[in-house]
């Protein structure tokens, strides 16, 4: 399956706020929608959902509209939209039925999820009596109990410890696994990292940056060495200004050109102890500072 937006267009009064707007997403892999506040994210997600229409353009699946009774979307929004007083399955339920389930099946998932999540023993109590982790987990729910072809999450990590971190990872692992096109939107670029095969940056409404992260990355050009080593007095004194050394305690050598590589990396093995050495890539957090752009206003 083949998600596509193509040329959106969509403004709120005389507010330009995605000005066509492309990017395309496979199933079987996980896309990163990343942008500052303002930059066109959730605009671009509730349009994809089909809360509004665009003005102009189309959302796609296989080339063909999409067709909203047929392919199936959950979400997990940044902001939590569960009812706090209420019991945990009768709302998971209401959900699920909302999304078309009968009421058997809805029940039959739900119990599922809530085992597959350690959420069973809260499965009748309210949701205002959970840790705000356990309600993030609750809310993930509501996003896979039905099943959906694309699940979007948005900031799904935020407010989860490292043991439950690890078991939304296992799960969107899973989702990814099953040919789901799984939409992350977040601003902690180690996970996009982790799990995004491609990437769109926006900025002010436009598509800065989209392809294959690890094609972006390669594009860049290939002209510095990180050095990992107990020498680093010594390997810049060698290297004198071309060296420098990074926030992480490495060296970084800035060559001539990227065709300096392996004659360097040669006389770095041969005449140093040297742990590690290989050529620098930019993190997702140095692409994003790069294209991101001044963007500062609420989406």
């Amino acid at each position: 399956m083949i998600l596509e937006l193509k040329n959106i267009d969509k403004s709120f009064g005389e507010k330009e706020v995605l000005k066509g707007v492309s990017f395309t997403a496979e199933g079987g892999k996980a896309f990163g929608l990343l942008g500052r506040n303002g930059a066109g994210k959730t605009t671009s997600i509730r349009i994809l959902m089909n809360v509004f229409p665009a003005n102009s353009g189309e959302v796609l699946v296989d080339g063909k509209p999409i067709d909203y009774d047929k392919i199936g979307i959950g979400y997990l929004p940044e902001e939590r939209g569960l009812y706090p007083k209420k019991i945990i399955i009768d709302q998971l339920t209401y959900f699920a039925e909302l999304k078309g389930m009968s009421r058997k099946d809805a029940v039959k998932s739900i119990d599922y999820w809530l085992e597959r999540l350690g959420m069973t023993e809260y499965r009748n109590k309210r949701l205002d009596t959970l840790s705000k982790g356990n309600q993030q987990k609750i809310q993930l729910i509501t996003a896979l109990a039905h099943d959906p072809d694309i699940v979007i999450l948005d900031e799904p990590f935020s407010g989860l410890d490292p043991v439950n971190a690890m078991l939304l990872k296992d799960v969107v692992k899973e989702q990814i696994a099953k040919g789901k096109i799984v939409l992350f939107s977040s601003h902690q670029m180690s996970y996009i990292e982790e799990f995004c095969d491609s990437i769109a940056i926006l900025n002010n409404g436009v598509v800065a940056l989209h392809g294959d992260l690890h094609d972006i990355k390669r594009d860049y050009p290939r002209d510095r060495l990180v050095v990992r080593t107990e020498n680093s007095d010594a390997i810049k004194a060698d290297f004198g200004s071309a060296c420098s050394i990074t926030e992480s305690g490495d060296l970084l050598i800035q060559l001539s050109s990227a065709d300096e590589k392996k004659a360097v990396m040669t006389r770095l093995v041969e005449n140093y102890d040297v742990d590690e050495v290989r050529v620098f890539e930019p993190s997702l957090n140095d692409i994003f500072v790069e294209y991101a752009g001044d963007a500062a206003k609420e989406d």
